[in-house]
C-alpha cells in the first residue's frame, strides 16, 4: 500500500489527514455510520475518502470496501463507527494496514470486559497510532474542511481563528452548532484522551497561523507537564487561552492534615497555574463564549477602562452595579470629553460614564452617534460598549451597528454591542456584525467578565520580568539532604528552615526539663511563650498546648511542668512577638500533577474559617506578592483600622517572595508547609509558628509534626 505523506505536526494525521476511511459506514438513515459519511462530505473534505463495510459498494457516493486491507492505499486516519465489541479488532486492522490516526467515539465501557479501554490505549501507544477519544464526539477542522462527527451540524460554518477543546460532548456540540458569532477554526471533543491530550491539541492549534484564541472546557489535565508547556507556548505567542475548569470543589480538604492542604483543595493548583501563564478562567459557558469573542478583539488595548453608552437610566444603573461586582473600572472622562458631551446631550442628562444618552430622543440618531464617539475618543477609554435593548423581533438595529463600526474605525479601539436579551448567537444582524469586527454579546455579566479578563491580560502582559530573591545553593542542598532522610522535622527546625531562606522567624529552643526551659527563656529574653512540641499533636491550642506571656522564671517552670504532665516533656520556648495586630498565613501544598502551590492569606486559628487566601505558582518576586496580597478581601486590615498602626507591606511581600523560593526549591521533598501565624508588624514581620508535612515517598505525606497556633 502507498504510504501517506510526512506530517509537519505530530497531530497532522489526526486533524488534517491526507486520507480518511470510515469503518462501519452505513447507508441506513439514521445511523452513526451514515452520519459520519454525510458529515465528512458536507464539510467538503478534499482528501481521499473511503467507506469500509462488507454490505455495500457505495454509500452516499463514496466508494465502499469490505475491509481496510482492500483499500487502494493506507488510510492516514480511520474513523470507527463501531460498537465497543468491534473496536479492538478494528484497531488491529487499522494498525496492520499502516494507519497513523483514528477517532473512537464509542465509550469503551463493557460490563463483561473492564480492561477494554486500557488495552486499546496500550495497543495504540505501542503502534504509535494517534487517537481522538474514546467516548468523544469527534472533531471539526474547518480550515481543512474535515468534519469528523456523528451528529448533524449547521451548514453555515466559516473557518476562523477560534479553537474549542472540550471534555464535554454536549458543550462541544452546543457551541459548534448554536454559536454562529464565533468562527471556529478547530473544535475537538477530546473524550478519554487515550493517547492525545488537551496539551497536544493546544500545541497543534498554536502552530496554525490562523489561531487567535483557544477556549477550553476541561475536567483535568491528563498530561500536566505537557499542559503547562502548552500554556507557556500560548503566552509566548500572545494567544489568549480561556479555561472553564469544572470540578472545583475541594474534595481533598477533609483528608488534609495541615491548614494549607485543607484550604487549597483540588483546584488550587489550576488557579495558580492559570495565574502564572495569564489564562483567563471563567465559570460558565456564557462567560466562555463571551471571552472567546472579546479577548481577540481586545488583544492590543491600551491603558484605561470601560466606556458604556445606554438608552436607559435604569440600565445605566444596572451596568454600574454589575461592573462594580465584576471588578471592571470605568474610564475617567477628561474635561474635554465632558464638555463635548454637554454640547450634544439633551438638557438634564449627565455627561458621565456610564452614560444615559436617551433624554427625549428627539435628535436620534445624531446625538447618539456624537455622544458615543466622544466617549470612545476619551484618552482613558480602552474598551467601548454600546448597551441597548433589541428592536422588534429581537433584532439589533442597523443604526447601532453602523455607530459601533464608525467608532471603532475612528479610534482603533474595540467596540462591543451588548444586549440584556439572549438571541445573538443566531440573529443574522448580530452574527454579521460580529464577523465584521463588531462583536454583539448577550447579557451584561458575561460581557463584563470578558472585559475584566481583557484588562487583566493587558496588565499581565505589561508586567516586567520577575526578579525572584536568590536562594543560597548550599542552603538548598543542605535542606534537600536533610528532608530526604529526616521526616521528623520539629517546629524549632521548621523555624530554622524559614530563617535559612531569609524569612524572619521567632527565636526558639526546645526544652526537655523545667531547668532547660528556664535557661532557654533567659537566653531568648522575656516575655516568652511555651508550646508543646510532642509529635502527632495537630493543633496545639485545641489541647491547651500553648501558654503565652510568661515573664518570669517561675512562670516558665510552672508552665513547663503543666504541659509535660498533660501532653509530654518536649516543649518549645519561643520569643513573644509584641505589636502585631494582624496574623497572616503563608502556605505551600504540593499538587500531585503540578507540584508546589503557594498560598497567601489571613491566618491564625480562624484561617480555615476565613478562607481569605490567594494561590500562586512559585517562585515569584515581591512585586507579584504585592499583587496577590492586594487581592485579599481583608486587605484593608493591613492599612490599620480603629487606630491600629499599618503593617509593613514591603516586609510581608519580601517574606512571601522568599517563601515562594523555598517552596520551589524544596517542594519535591515535602507535601505541605504552613507558616501560621506570620505576624504583620508596623516594622517588619516575623513567623512564630511553622508546620511541615514531610513526604515519605513519591505519593505519601506523613505528618512528622503538626504545630498549630
Amino acid at each position: 500500500m502507498k504510504q501517506a505523506p510526512m506530517a509537519t505536526h505530530r497531530l497532522d494525521p489526526l486533524l488534517r489527514p491526507a486520507s480518511v476511511a470510515i469503518v462501519g459506514a452505513s447507508a441506513r438513515v439514521p445511523s452513526v455510520g451514515n452520519m459520519f459519511v454525510r458529515q465528512v462530505r458536507r464539510g467538503g473534505y478534499a482528501g481521499d475518502l473511503w467507506c469500509v463495510n462488507p454490505r455495500y459498494r457505495d454509500i452516499e457516493g463514496v466508494p465502499c470496501f469490505a475491509a481496510l486491507a482492500e483499500l487502494p492505499a493506507a488510510p492516514e486516519h480511520v474513523v470507527f463507527a463501531l460498537g465497543d465489541e468491534q473496536i479492538e479488532a478494528g484497531l488491529a486492522a487499522a494498525i496492520a494496514v499502516g494507519a497513523r490516526a483514528a477517532t473512537i467515539v464509542s465509550p469503551l465501557a463493557m460490563a463483561a470486559d473492564a480492561g477494554l479501554k486500557m488495552r486499546i490505549r496500550d495497543r495504540a501507544r505501542e503502534a504509535g497510532l494517534i487517537l481522538c477519544g474514546g467516548n468523544c464526539m469527534g472533531f471539526y477542522n474547518f480550515h481543512h474542511r474535515l468534519w469528523v462527527c456523528g451528529f448533524e451540524t449547521r451548514p453555515n460554518h466559516r473557518p476562523g481563528g477560534a479553537v474549542l477543546l472540550t471534555h464535554s460532548g454536549s458543550l462541544f456540540t452546543a457551541l459548534v452548532d448554536s454559536e454562529e458569532r464565533i468562527d471556529l477554526g478547530l473544535a475537538v471533543s477530546a473524550g478519554q484522551e487515550l493517547t492525545t491530550t488537551l496539551a497536544d491539541y493546544i500545541d497543534f492549534a498554536l502552530d496554525q497561523p490562523w489561531t487567535t484564541v483557544i477556549g477550553l472546557f476541561m475536567e483535568t489535565a491528563r498530561d500536566p507537564t505537557g499542559f503547562e508547556a502548552a500554556l507557556a507556548k500560548a503566552l509566548a505567542r500572545n494567544v489568549p487561552v480561556v479555561a472553564l475548569k469544572v470540578g472545583r470543589t475541594e474534595t481533598s480538604a477533609r483528608l488534609a492534615i495541615s491548614h494549607s492542604g485543607a484550604i487549597a483543595g483540588d483546584h488550587a493548583a489550576y488557579t495558580a497555574l492559570f495565574e502564572r501563564y495569564g489564562v483567563a478562567e471563567v465559570r460558565s459557558v456564557d462567560e466562555l463564549a463571551a471571552a472567546m469573542m472579546v479577548l481577540p478583539a481586545a488583544r492590543d488595548i491600551g491603558p484605561g477602562g470601560l466606556a458604556s453608552s445606554h438608552d436607559s437610566g435604569g440600565e445605566r444603573g444596572l451596568m454600574a452595579d454589575l461592573a462594580h461586582d465584576h471588578g471592571v473600572r470605568f474610564a475617567t472622562l477628561a474635561a474635554e470629553t465632558v464638555a463635548r458631551l454637554t454640547e450634544v446631550l439633551d438638557y438634564g442628562l449627565e455627561p458621565v460614564n456610564p452614560l444615559d444618552r436617551w433624554g427625549t430622543g428627539r435628535n436620534y440618531p445624531s446625538d447618539f452617534f456624537e455622544s458615543f464617539k466622544a466617549l470612545m475618543h476619551d484618552p482613558d477609554t480602552a474598551i467601548g460598549a454600546l448597551v441597548l435593548d433589541r428592536g422588534i423581533g429581537g433584532r439589533i438595529t442597523p443604526e447601532n451597528i453602523v455607530l459601533a463600526r464608525e467608532a471603532r474605525a475612528e479610534t482603533g479601539k474595540p467596540v462591543f454591542i451588548v444586549s440584556n436579551h439572549q438571541g445573538s448567537g443566531t440573529d443574522p444582524e448580530a452574527v454579521t456584525a460580529t464577523r465584521a469586527g463588531t462583536p454583539v454579546l448577550d447579557d451584561l455579566p458575561p460581557f463584563l467578565t470578558a472585559c475584566r479578563l481583557a484588562f487583566a491580560r493587558r496588565d499581565f502582559l505589561a508586567r516586567p520580568p520577575m526578579a525572584m530573591p536568590a536562594a543560597d545553593p548550599a542552603v538548598v542542598a543542605r535542606w534537600r539532604g536533610r528532608l530526604a532522610h529526616d521526616i521528623h522535622l520539629g517546629e524549632a527546625d521548621a523555624l530554622t528552615l524559614l530563617a535559612d531562606f531569609g524569612i524572619p522567624a521567632a527565636a526558639s529552643a526546645l526544652a526537655a526539663s523545667a531547668d532547660e526551659a528556664v535557661a532557654a527563656a533567659a537566653h531568648i529574653g522575656y516575655p516568652v511563650a511555651l508550646k508543646t512540641a510532642m509529635l502527632g499533636i495537630a493543633h496545639k491550642s485545641d489541647v491547651g498546648g500553648v501558654v503565652l506571656g510568661l515573664a518570669s522564671a517561675e512562670a516558665v517552670a510552672h508552665a513547663w511542668r503543666d504541659l509535660a504532665a498533660r501532653l509530654g516533656p518536649q516543649v518549645l520556648i519561643a520569643r513573644m512577638v509584641e505589636g502585631a495586630r494582624v496574623e497572616m498565613l503563608l502556605g505551600m501544598s504540593r499538587d500531585a500533577d503540578f507540584g508546589p502551590v503557594v498560598l497567601i492569606g489571613f491566618g491564625g486559628i480562624h484561617a480555615e474559617v476565613l478562607r481569605d487566601v490567594v494561590f500562586a505558582k512559585p517562585p515569584f518576586d515581591a512585586a507579584e506578592a504585592r499583587r496577590l496580597i492586594d487581592r485579599l478581601q481583608l486587605r484593608p486590615l493591613l492599612d490599620g483600622v480603629r487606630g491600629a498602626p499599618a503593617s509593613d507591606i514591603d516586609a510581608l511581600c519580601e517574606a512571601a517572595a522568599r517563601f515562594s523560593v523555598l517552596a520551589d526549591a524544596l517542594g519535591d521533598h515535602v507535601q505541605s508547609i504552613d507558616v501560621n501565624p506570620l505576624m504583620a508588624l508596623p516594622q517588619g514581620c516575623i513567623a512564630v509558628d511553622a508546620l511541615v508535612v514531610a513526604r515519605t515517598d513519591g505519593n505519601t505525606a506523613t505528618a512528622a509534626v503538626i504545630p498549630g497556633k
